[in-house]
């Protein structure tokens, strides 16, 4: 049976809550505590919440606005962005987060997942895995393909997202934040060929996002 979960993923810079369409075009969209708190009220069952300037900057996530939000969230709180070491993430779980997401840092060195999940077990390790997929022209197969997109979606890297996820998974990450960067802020839907695909690969949870629709 399929559990079914609301997790809204809140994309932070600068301590604010941006919205943009595929990773661009950032626009303000409120305080992160003000809009944590209301998702909460409306029934969400878990939050995400996302630097997206983090890895780009070359800097770390505010801890500051994890502790912030973690003051008024009673529900589980997954914190991602700049998370490149084991002492990065133990960081974020100190700050008050639940769970730790990394993306670029893992795909740069995959050894990453299996030091979080060893130290803060697998319920902690999470893969934020953003995905485009590839253009017909590009690829000589009928199947669809995705890859790899890292740097807040500015990078792609030729990397196969499936194979990716699915590596990902043996090397411990507990559940996967899968989003669709071709479906992301614009409200179409999201990508189940893509997430139909990850789940024939992988036997941990995943976490559906882009294309949210209103």
């Amino acid at each position: 049976m399929v559990s079914l979960r609301i997790i809204p993923c809140l994309d932070v810079k600068d301590g604010r809550v941006v919205k943009g369409v595929r990773f661009q075009g950032l626009r303000d969209a409120g305080d992160p505590v003000e809009r944590a708190a209301e998702y909460e009220r409306q029934g969400a069952d878990e939050l995400c919440l996302l630097d997206v300037s983090a890895t780009p900057e070359g800097r770390a996530n505010a801890t500051e606005t994890v502790a912030a939000v973690r003051a008024v969230l009673g529900i589980p709180l997954t914190v991602g962005g700049g998370v490149r070491t084991i002492d990065a993430a133990a960081r974020r779980l100190s700050a008050g987060a639940d769970t730790a997401a990394v993306n670029t840092a893992a795909l740069a060195r995959p050894e990453l997942l299996t030091e979080i999940h060893d130290r803060l077990g697998a319920q902690c390790t999470i893969l934020a895995l953003d995905a485009a997929r590839v253009a017909a022209d590009e690829v000589r197969s009928t199947s669809p393909r995705w890859e790899v997109v890292v740097q807040s979606g500015t990078s792609r890297t030729g990397r196969d997202a499936i194979e990716w996820a699915a590596e990902a998974a043996s090397r411990g990450a507990g559940e996967i934040l899968a989003t669709s960067w071709d479906r992301d802020g614009t409200g179409v839907g999201y990508g189940v060929e893509l997430l139909a695909a990850l789940a024939g690969a992988v036997d941990v949870p995943l976490i559906a996002g882009g294309g949210a629709q209103t």
